[in-house]
């Protein structure tokens, strides 16, 4: 494959990018909450009958492969004393904003990217009194050990965009410290495969191939053409094109398309009653975030995994809009009563698109909207805000203990945003 010349050279900017990853999280933590598990093999598991699936590995349990995604079956087959544990939401919660705080006193432009990921923004920053970014790296390193806890360790990237500062903080775990400017990111390419790059998967590798790349060099050396109009076929080729350079195109909002949340279902169930109240639970997250971003919605889908593995979905546009919790609740449950065969559901998810702003809000706007209904999901929304995620709720949602496990989501950001503001 002949590659045209580059004509955007590489990013020459001092890496003012952050990223900070807390290594093995969910282990990790229960191992500082708890001594006795410490340089033991420990699996925390979305659940712990054999089915269950490792969500997070301690080093100890990585070292006998034992990693993301192997059954609990097979870890225990892999090593019988392995101590298998379900997650403790509110312990990584706790954890993860004590790490806010911390890094707090160094830049307010941090974004969350989950519980145990963090990127920090020093471009505008006052605080850190011309220091390096290894200095202040290494002192955020010591003060996590000393201030959070000793068995606490994080992954430092530094880097001139996210992309770089998240690809520094994956060369050297476990307590890592790397920087990626235009000086070495040749060479760090050239240590590294297609996959171990953020956001290079099977299927995305296997299209790079075809266009003759087969490197992270070779994806380096492509020109903004051939990304753009033989790989990616869409505007993706010139961010990944930027991206790889050192520029920044992943801190910029590109628009949001849609909101939704799914969940993977304990025992799966053809309980309408029971999944009514799970699709309740998802329609309120939904809704929520619908209604603090200021939008409205004008069409709603569905999805449903059977245990059997089989698959159904359907989407509907709606005549009124979807604004309030039981808007959305009535669009989801109208698209749900259409399945032909109600069979087990392992998992279900909801969405609601074709949205718009809500601003500068129009009287006539919300003459559909039940003034009554609008009133009320707003005054519960402020009232969740203050107290907790689901101090108030629905009716249909009581007693739903024994159907919906409380989880830690990945890369739930905004969520993770208002605790900060509230315990600041």
């Amino acid at each position: 494959m002949a590659y045209l010349v580059n004509s955007r050279s590489l990013c020459t900017d001092e890496p003012q990018t952050m990223h900070i990853d807390l290594n093995s999280a969910f282990a990790t933590i229960e191992q500082q909450a708890n001594p006795l598990l410490r340089g033991k093999p420990v699996g925390v598991c979305s659940y712990t009958s054999p089915g269950g699936i490792i969500l997070a590995a301690s080093y100890e349990a990585k070292a006998l492969g034992i990693g993301t995604g192997t059954p609990v079956w097979l870890a225990k087959q892999t090593c019988k004393d392995i101590v298998i544990m379900m997650p403790d939401p509110d312990k990584y919660y706790y954890i993860n904003t004590l790490l806010y705080r911390l890094l707090n006193t160094y830049t307010s432009d941090i974004t969350p990217l989950s519980v145990d990921e963090f990127v920090l923004d020093f471009s505008k920053s006052r605080k850190i009194h011309n220091r390096s970014l290894v200095q202040i790296a290494k002192e955020i390193k010591r003060r996590i050990t000393a201030e959070i806890g000793d068995w606490m360790r994080v992954n430092i990237g530094l880097g001139t965009n996210r992309f770089l500062a998240k690809t520094a903080a994956s060369l050297h775990k476990p307590n890592g410290l790397d920087v990626i400017s235009h000086h070495n990111l040749r060479n760090v390419y050239s240590s590294l495969s297609l996959r171990d790059l953020c956001g290079i998967n099977y299927r995305m590798e296997a299209r790079l191939n075809t266009a003759g790349i087969f490197t992270p060099e070779q994806f380096l050396d492509a020109s903004e053409e051939i990304l753009k109009k033989q790989v990616y076929k869409s505007i993706e080729g010139h961010r990944w094109y930027s991206r790889l350079r050192g520029y920044e195109v992943d801190g910029v909002s590109f628009g949001r398309r849609s909101y939704g949340n799914d969940f993977s279902i304990y025992k799966p169930t053809s309980s309408k009653q029971e999944i009514a109240k799970i699709v309740m639970k998802l329609c309120v997250k939904t809704g929520r975030r619908l209604r603090r971003d200021s939008y409205y919605a004008c069409g709603a889908h569905l999805w449903v995994l059977y245990n059997d593995d089989s698959y159904w979905h359907m989407s509907k546009k709606t005549k009124s809009i979807l604004y309030s919790n039981n808007d959305i609740f009535l669009a989801i449950m109208t698209i749900f009563n259409r399945q032909s065969e109600l069979k087990p559901v392992s998992k279900i998810g909801v969405s609601v698109y074709d949205i718009h702003s809500t601003q500068p809000e129009q009287i006539e706007l919300f003459e559909t909207i039940a003034t009554k209904q609008r009133l009320i999901a707003h005054a519960v929304d402020k009232t969740n805000d203050t107290y907790g995620e689901f101090t108030v709720i629905p009716a249909l949602m009581m007693n739903m203990n024994e159907i919906i496990i409380k989880r830690v989501p990945f890369g739930v950001t905004q969520d993770l945003v208002r605790i900060y503001n509230q315990t600041l």
